[in-house]
């Protein structure tokens, strides 16, 4: 019964994998598609070109900017809404959890386009805004100062729907009773939240800090349609774009070894954050 499964996963999933590996220690190139066994075997010179390469070093300072910022704003949104929803809003709240939640299915095109217009300098909504009360806004996905955090601030718009809606359950499974015993301690809400909801939130926790940096290390969508694949400069390329590019430009090999260096990066903070955020008994 496992065996079309196995088969399919095996040629589908396993060689193209093993193939990639191969490759990060070839020096194979567009030419040698046709002969991708007789190219020469190179040791770790893709690996070391890749992190002396200044671009990559740039895209790699971006995805981590990307991600140390964009990933607690995610979480904060999340939850935030998450409680709004558990407590605050008793009217419409179906409404709302499918407004929250309509970004996430949205194509990432018709964001782009949204927000292209939002951040326009010259007819933006968002710099007309700045204007009636007397603040001239920049070049949002123009400037190298701000191009990267307009990008961060429509990601959290975009992705914190997902986090609200494991937040939601994981509220909704916090036993009351946890809360009427704080109650009746004189804890005010704030300390209840603080010392019964998140502690018990702390596996929800994890697994949406988990899920998000995994997603936030490989973006390449914002970048790719927003600010023409990277620019300006390369203020906001990413770790996946640059391999992207490699790939474009016919550099197989060096391409290969930076989609590995990702991996090593997501296998390490992925090992990190379980290491400090998964709960102890």
């Amino acid at each position: 019964m496992a065996l079309p499964f196995t088969l399919l996963f095996a040629v589908f999933t396993v060689w193209p994998v093993v193939q990639s590996l191969y490759m990060s220690f070839t020096d194979i190139r567009v030419r040698d598609i046709r002969t991708p066994f007789a190219v020469n075997i190179i040791g770790f010179a893709n690996y070391t070109k890749a992190l002396s390469d200044p671009v990559f070093g740039k895209a790699a300072f971006n995805t981590a900017y990307f991600v140390v910022v964009g990933v607690p704003l995610v979480i904060i949104c999340a939850l935030a809404a998450a409680v709004a929803l558990d407590k605050g809003i008793t009217r419409l709240r179906s409404f709302y959890r499918l407004g929250f939640y309509t970004p996430v299915i949205t194509s990432i095109v018709a964001v782009a386009v949204v927000w292209r217009f939002l951040l326009n300098p010259d007819s933006g909504l968002v710099n007309s805004m700045l204007a009636a009360v007397g603040i001239q806004g920049p070049d949002w996905l123009g400037n190298p100062n701000t191009a990267l955090p307009a990008l961060i601030a429509m990601a959290t718009w975009r992705n914190f729907g997902t986090g609200m809606i494991i937040f939601l359950a994981g509220l909704q499974s916090v036993p009351a009773v946890l809360h009427e015993a704080a109650a009746l301690d004189g804890a005010n809400a704030w300390q209840r939240f603080l010392n019964v909801t998140l502690p018990v939130l702390r596996p929800t926790i994890l697994f949406v800090a988990v899920t998000t940096t995994i997603g936030y290390l490989q973006f390449f969508e914002e970048p790719f349609v927003m600010t023409n694949q990277g620019g300006p400069l390369n203020a906001t390329t990413s770790l996946s774009l640059e391999t992207f590019k490699q790939f474009g430009y016919g550099n197989y090999g060096v391409a290969a070894a930076m989609a590995y260096l990702i991996f090593l990066v997501i296998a390490i903070i992925t090992a990190l954050q379980f290491r400090f955020l998964s709960r102890e008994d």
